[in-house]
């Protein structure tokens, strides 16, 4: 599998949805396998809230591809037929500009001061990677979660420059709940004596704590309480695997070694900007969703999960109504899968089959 990881620079910069501008900016993006002479093998891999543009393989700092079960030779997103691009989207924490970059008017980094981002900007820049790229249009754009709403942000406004889509645990909107859980999430990153106020930075210091609490609770809201049920019960931790002394459960313990892991790779302010965009995204904000859809001309997959708390399986049959009330070829499944909303990371024979099919079908 070939495989380049480059870091793009658009010098003409970027307007965003909330008004504000960045006057130029970065992608840091990895690609997989080669263009065909035709152009028409082109496929967009959009990452969720904590993803970035390693998608597949092993990278020294990143470790595994966050999709390496079904990207690669032979897998499901066969890099051997495939042309297969992933980016870092802006506001991430993994080389593309975010809140760790330096501000060009301050020369420090932007820290609290990035501006807001959307999944409309991160869409607007994948068009412009697209021209860099001379791209002419994907055959296929996929992601779960907040990737999921990328996918189905293209199919909407972009309707002649994809063929098809694939929205994986997603949603068209976040609930209330959401929300709620989101806001606790940040309100404890705020809360941490480190924050500083997002200022951290200048402070040589980052709020471990209050990133970790946020991170353990989105891990609650990835699992269902039936699927944490069959995962851990209230089986007690081997003492030798204890990740710290005041843990008895094995719930608890991987709720601390997941927020711990996190910490070390993961920016806060990026976390408060990407969970605002997930809060904030509304396929259907001008416009009801039959509307919302109207000019979709690409192939829809769209897959939930049973054991999905944050996106139910019924988010993504909302979407599969509204694209049969507009007559958009689409296919609408729900598989169990053994990881709650995390399970579009995971390969399974009928869910990797599934996108093999629609892919080249």
């Amino acid at each position: 599998m070939k495989v380049i990881t480059e870091l793009i620079s658009f010098t003409e910069g970027i307007k965003l949805k909330s008004g504000k501008s960045l006057s130029s900016f970065d992608l840091m993006i990895e690609t997989y396998g080669q263009l065909n002479e035709k152009k028409s093998n082109a496929v967009l891999l959009c990452h969720a809230f904590s993803g970035n543009h390693h998608a597949a393989g092993k990278d020294e700092k990143l470790g595994i591809g966050w999709w390496d079960q079904i990207v690669g030779s032979g897998k499901a997103i066969d890099t051997d037929k495939y042309y297969v691009v992933c980016c870092n989207n802006i506001g991430g924490c993994a080389g593309s500009s975010g809140p760790l970059s330096i501000n060009p008017e301050t020369q420090k980094p932007y820290g609290k001061d990035f501006p807001e981002v959307s999944v409309n900007d991160w869409v607007n820049s994948q068009i412009m990677l697209m021209d860099y790229l001379k791209i002419p249009y994907w055959h296929f754009v996929a992601g779960g979660s907040l990737g999921g709403m990328q996918a189905l942000e293209w199919s909407i406004k972009h309707p002649n420059k994809i063929k098809k889509a694939g929205i994986f645990a997603a949603a068209v909107k976040s609930s209330t709940q959401n929300i709620a859980m989101n806001e606790v999430a940040r309100e404890s990153i705020r809360k941490d004596k480190n924050f500083f106020e997002g200022d951290y930075y200048d402070h040589n210091v980052i709020p471990k704590d209050g990133l970790k609490t946020a991170r353990m609770l989105g891990h609650i809201t990835y699992l269902s309480e039936e699927n944490m049920d069959i995962r851990f019960g209230r089986k007690f931790q081997d003492e030798e695997s204890k990740v710290g002394q005041n843990i008895d459960f094995e719930i608890e313990n991987y709720l601390q070694y997941k927020g711990e892991k996190f910490t070390e790779t993961f920016d806060a302010n990026s976390y408060i900007l990407m969970t605002k965009a997930m809060d904030k995204y509304d396929a259907s904000e001008k416009s009801n969703l039959d509307q919302a859809l109207k000019e979709v001309e690409a192939k829809l997959l769209i897959i939930g999960f049973s054991s999905d708390w944050l996106y139910p399986p019924e988010r993504g049959k909302e979407i599969q109504v509204a694209a049969m009330n507009n007559n958009i070829q689409s296919s609408y499944i729900v598989l169990d899968g053994d990881h709650g909303h995390d399970s579009f990371l995971f390969s399974s024979k009928q869910y990797s089959n599934l996108i093999k099919k629609f892919i080249s079908s």
